[in-house]
């Protein structure tokens, strides 16, 4: 199975890279396979390579979706204090 992640752009670096932050941790990532991609834009990554650009409203639904099942997997409710 592949799972390809919204991920936010954090800084351009030379040679069609850029940093992301991925739940806080940053990485490096290829700009290779998109076009016109700013600071602040989400991407879809799937190994190390961003794959397209992605609206930052489907961005946010998807990175909630992700964190309730996440939760849902730990038997926790989302949002509730710990």
């Amino acid at each position: 199975m592949c799972l390809a992640l919204p991920c936010r752009i954090v800084a351009l670096l030379p040679g069609e890279q850029a940093m992301i932050d991925v739940a806080g941790v940053g990485k490096q990532i290829s700009l290779a396979l998109v076009e016109d991609v700013a600071v602040g834009d989400y991407v879809i990554v799937h190994v190390g390579y961003a794959l397209s650009r992605l609206d930052p409203e489907e961005a946010a639904r998807t990175l909630a979706l992700f964190a309730e099942l996440g939760a849902a997997a730990l038997g926790e409710t989302p949002g509730a204090a710990a």
